[in-house]
Order: structure tokens, then C-alpha cells, then sequence
């Protein structure tokens, strides 16, 4: 393709893209008219002030017309007043519009990224998520707002400019309009290094929260390897990137305004020799010449304001595309069609085969056959990477199968409906997640219709209400982001007390009891016996102690079944489940 055909191209994409972001802004047409109006209206004024210079130089101050200077300062005073109400009414509205329209893209945004399919999170960093939702919406607020209010506000100045000046003088008027095609294509050639540098620096700007992200996540990681100086020159390095860009972006501005005013001074400067010569003299009277002098040397703001703009404008589409580039991305897919309200409890997986990526050449699970009949608990055991965890990601439809079926009652889940079928889970992972709110708050997150007796039930069986005594607030303490002011054993009984309450027929414990204390582990394992009596259980270990009373183990090694039978029958069989209990409790 092309250099002229990208620029083609990229052009036509602009124009897409500032026209799919109009469309936001059709919910709110009366603003936008009265915005308008009053951007207009502030043009007009201005431009109509510009055009009583002629009368009152030639008959205002010259004596000819007393009448004209009478009524001049009222008239100073009125157009004022009306040019202060224009400009409050041409600001704020397109400020509330463009507010309104960035607010209904980052929500759009939002909830489209939490809609995305699991496979899609895992690919894309989560600090470039964030900057698309915060840095680049706020680019486009910077076109919406500042921008269209320059362009129009200042477009329309220009244009009644340039009116008063032909209307007094078309021979010098028509002087000035020589340099516009040299402008025009300053401006454009402008426009698409603004663009380029825009992605530039919306790439950047993502570098930047994602290297800030990780090492805050992992401050402590830093601290105990003492890697501090090692982020301090990550940083740096990826900080001096986007200082680069922006510098890039600067300097392009800061060289077009220049250039554009030293050419329209050569315009200026023909029109003082014009205005000098015998032919001209006769036609031209003092207040016409200052007319239209003042009216050129006033064109040079809103010139520069106009180039100025352009990279504000440009950096508000470049954001345009990356943030409709995920909203054109396709969503968690369900396919689903059948009502699920709660199910019996049987579960099982046929032949089941998954690659994480198609056309990937070793499989994460080969061949999976296995059954759970209601109230029974099975439980995976086997080395990390086995697959355990994808068995139960695969259960919750975080992932479909590459080939096989997984069934519940007798059904493919794929039948369900999604959100259907999710409900049938209480869910404990290893990784516990808990939200910046209070206890009870983060108990109830599975079922927020839930009373507060069921949450103090569910609290008391997952040994919660034990160390919430010592809270100041009890179950409404905050307890900040991700859990923070609770130890790693505290919140992982939050977390189980959350599954408790669900009271879902199937329970996944993925090495739920992991970050307990011997006591507390106990007390969980107690509080779990008496869940599972009821519910088809899913539990993934690693610590063979928390597993021996599982109606089925299932031994896993490299996403393959090796061995499966109760405890005592794996032991007797001296196989892959002997070799594991021996290593950790010794032979």
C-alpha cells in the first residue's frame, strides 16, 4: 500500500470515528443546539464589533456623526453583556455535553471490558485497560469539549473576519486569502504527525500504568529481593519514553503556530505596501484601512488557536481508536438457551480435550473422563500444571472445551444460559479476592439479597465472627482494598463464609484452606463437612491431609487421569497417590 493510500486511509478512519463519537452526543441535541447558538453568537458579536470600526473612525472621531458617538458607549456596554451570556451558554453546554458523552463511553467501556471472555483478560495487561479507561477517555473529553469549542468558536470568528474585511475591502481582503492554501496544507501535513504522535504517546501512557501497577502489587516482592534500583531504572526508562513522545508533540505544535503567523505577516505586510500605493488611496479612508488592518492582525489568534487545537483534536480521535478498537471486540459469547434454576447435582466431564490456544501443541487436558454424583466430593490432586485448575475454569464456562462435553445433570453446560449456570457455583480460589468494603458487604457479594442473620450464619460456620470481635465496626469494617487489613488466613475465611451463604448445589475449593493456621484449618474443615454434605464438591489440593475423606480422588499429571479411587484403595495400589502421601508424610 501506498504512502498515499495510508494517508487515505487513515483519514477515512478519522472521519469514522469523529462521526461514531457524534453519535454519542445525539441523546443530547438540545445542549449541543444551544452550545452552539451561543459559540455562534459569541463569533458574531465579536466579528460585528470589528465592523463599526470604519463609522466610528470616519464619522464617529472625525465629527460627522455626534449621534453615533452618543450612543457608543451603550452600545459597548449591551454587546458586552450579550457576548458574556453567549460565551457562558456556548462553554458550559458543550462542557455538560461532552462530559455526558465521555461518561457514557467509559461506562460502555467498562462494562464491555468486564464482559469479555476470561481467554481476553488474560492476554491484555491490566494497566492498559486502565489507561484506555481514564487517560484515553479523558483525551476524547479534550476533543469533545476544548476542542469543538475552538473549532466552531474560532472557526466562526475567522469566518465573520474575513467578511467585515471584503465587505470594507475585497482588493486587500482577497491579499489575505492567498496564503490560506499554504496554510491549509501546513495544517493538514500538522494533523497527521499529531495523529502518529498520539498513539505514540496512548501506548506510552499504558507502559506507564502497567510497570506502576505490577510493582505497587508487588511492593513486598521488591522490598524482600531488594529490586527497588532495578524498578527505579525500569521506570525511568519506560517514564523517559513518554516524556520523548510528549516532547515530540510539543515541538510539532510549538514549530506549526510560528510558521503559520510569519507567513500571514507577509500577507500583512503586502497589505500595508497595497494600501500605500496612488491607485489604492482614493478608495481606501482611514476607518476602512484600520478595519481591516485590525481585522488581520486579530485572524493571527485565532490561527494559532486553530493549529493549536488540531493536536488536541487529533489526540482525542488517535483515543477514539484505541477505545473503539476494544468496544468492536466481540463479548463472552452465550450461547446458552436453556433456564437453570437450581440444579440436582450431578456433574461429570466425557472425553474432554482443551488447548489454550487453538492449534497450541501441547494440550492443557487430554482425554478427561470423570463423574461426581450428588453430595459426592471429588478431589484433583496432582504436581502444578497438571491441570486441576482448568478442570474447574472449564466447569464455570471460563473456557469451553476444545472437544468432549461437560455435563450437569445429564446436560451440556454449553445449553445453559451463562449466568444461569454460574449460580449453581460457590467458588473459593487460592487467590482470594475481596473488595474495598466492609465484611459483611464482601460475605454477601454472591447473594446481596441476603439478610443479615444469614450473614452472621454464614460468618460464625467459617470461624469469621472469631476475629471480628476485635474489629472496631465488627462486620462493617472496612477492610480496604483486596482485604488489606486482614491477614492472609482472615481472609480467606471471608472468602469461604461468602461461598457458605451462596448455599449453591456445587462447591469448587481450589487450596481454599491453603492460608490457614493448624487451629483455623480445623475449624474450616469442620464448617466445609457439614457444607459438602449436601453439594457435589470440587476440591483441587496439593495438601493430601485435606483430601482423605473424598468420596473420589482423581490423580492428574500433565492434564491426564493416572490413577482414581477413594484414599485407601489408591494406597493400596502403591501407585502415583502412594508416592505423594509418602513424600509428604514420610513412609
Amino acid at each position: 500500500m501506498s504512502t498515499t493510500q495510508v494517508q487515505t486511509a487513515s483519514d477515512h478512519s478519522t472521519r469514522e470515528n469523529f462521526k461514531r463519537l457524534l453519535a454519542y452526543a445525539k441523546a443530547y441535541k438540545a445542549a449541543a443546539l444551544v452550545s452552539v447558538l451561543g459559540m455562534l453568537g459569541y463569533a458574531a458579536i465579536d466579528s460585528f464589533v470589528f465592523s463599526q470600526l470604519q463609522p466610528l473612525i470616519d464619522k464617529g472621531l472625525d465629527g460627522q456623526d455626534p449621534t453615533f458617538m452618543k450612543w457608543a458607549p451603550y452600545f459597548i456596554v449591551v454587546m458586552f453583556i450579550l457576548r458574556g451570556i453567549c460565551h457562558f451558554a456556548g462553554n458550559y453546554c458543550l462542557a455538560w455535553l461532552g462530559n455526558n458523552v465521555v461518561a457514557n463511553i467509559r461506562q460502555e467501556l467498562f462494562e464491555h471490558v468486564m464482559s469479555m471472555p476470561v481467554a481476553y483478560h488474560d492476554k491484555e495487561s491490566t494497566g492498559s485497560l486502565i489507561s484506555k479507561l481514564t487517560f484515553d477517555t479523558e483525551q476524547v473529553l479534550s476533543a469533545v469539549s476544548k476542542a469543538l469549542l475552538t473549532l466552531v468558536q474560532q472557526g466562526a470568528f475567522v469566518i465573520g473576519l474575513l467578511i467585515v474585511m471584503f465587505y470594507n475591502s475585497w482588493q486587500l481582503a482577497s491579499i489575505f486569502l492567498l496564503i490560506t492554501p499554504v496554510i491549509a496544507g501546513i495544517v493538514t501535513l500538522v494533523s497527521r504527525r499529531f495523529r502518529s504522535i498520539s498513539k505514540g504517546i496512548q501506548n506510552a501512557m499504558g507502559e506507564v500504568t502497567t510497570a506502576a501497577e505490577q510493582t505497587f502489587n508487588g511492593h513486598k516482592v521488591v522490598l524482600t529481593f531488594d529490586g527497588q534500583q532495578r524498578e527505579f531504572e525500569r521506570f525511568e526508562q519506560i517514564n523517559r519514553h513518554n516524556r520523548q513522545q510528549r516532547m515530540k508533540m510539543v515541538a510539532t505544535q510549538a514549530a506549526s503556530v510560528p510558521v503559520i503567523q510569519i507567513i500571514a505577516s507577509f500577507a500583512l505586510a503586502f497589505v500595508l505596501y497595497v494600501a500605500n500605493l496612488e491607485s489604492m488611496r482614493a478608495d481606501i479612508t482611514p476607518g476602512i484601512f484600520m478595519t481591516v488592518l485590525m481585522c488581520m492582525v486579530t485572524l493571527l489568534r485565532p490561527l494559532k488557536l486553530l493549529t493549536t487545537v488540531n493536536s488536541e483534536f487529533q489526540k482525542g480521535m488517535a483515543a477514539c481508536v484505541s477505545i473503539f478498537g476494544v468496544l468492536d471486540q466481540e463479548t463472552e459469547r452465550d450461547t446458552g438457551t436453556v433456564t437453570l434454576k437450581r440444579a440436582q447435582g450431578t456433574l461429570a466431564f466425557k472425553h474432554v480435550n482443551f488447548f489454550y490456544n487453538d492449534g497450541e501443541e501441547k494440550q492443557a487436558l487430554t482425554d478427561l473422563s470423570f463423574t461426581a454424583n450428588v453430595g459426592e466430593t471429588v478431589a484433583l490432586v496432582g504436581r502444578s500444571g497438571s491441570g486441576k485448575s482448568t478442570a474447574s475454569a472449564l466447569l464455570l464456562r471460563f473456557y469451553d472445551a476444545s472437544s468432549g462435553q461437560v455435563l450437569i445433570d445429564g446436560r451440556d453446560i454449553t445449553e445453559y444460559k451463562l449466568k444461569d449456570l454460574r449460580k449453581q457455583f460457590a467458588y473459593v480460589s487460592q487467590q482470594v479476592v475481596l473488595f474495598n468494603d466492609s465484611i459483611a458487604n464482601n460475605i454477601a457479594y454472591g447473594k446481596p439479597e441476603a439478610s443479615r442473620d444469614e450473614i452472621e450464619d454464614a460468618a460464625r460456620k467459617a470461624h469469621v465472627m472469631e476475629f471480628v470481635a476485635e474489629l472496631p465496626d465488627g462486620l462493617d469494617t472496612n477492610i480496604g482494598d483486596n482485604g488489606a487489613m486482614l491477614s492472609g488466613g482472615q481472609r480467606q475465611r471471608v472468602a469461604i463464609a461468602r461461598a457458605l451463604l451462596c448455599d449453591a448445589p456445587f462447591l469448587i475449593l481450589d487450596e481454599a484452606t491453603s492460608a490457614l493456621d493448624t487451629e483455623s484449618e480445623r475449624h474450616i474443615q469442620e464448617a466445609l463437612a457439614l457444607l459438602q454434605k449436601n453439594r457435589t464438591s470440587i476440591v483441587i489440593a496439593h495438601r493430601l491431609s485435606t483430601i482423605e475423606n473424598a468420596d473420589k480422588i482423581i490423580v492428574m499429571e500433565q492434564g491426564q487421569i493416572k490413577e482414581q479411587g477413594d484414599h485407601h484403595t489408591l494406597l493400596a495400589k502403591d501407585g502415583v497417590y502412594a508416592q505423594l502421601h509418602k513424600f509428604q508424610f514420610g513412609a
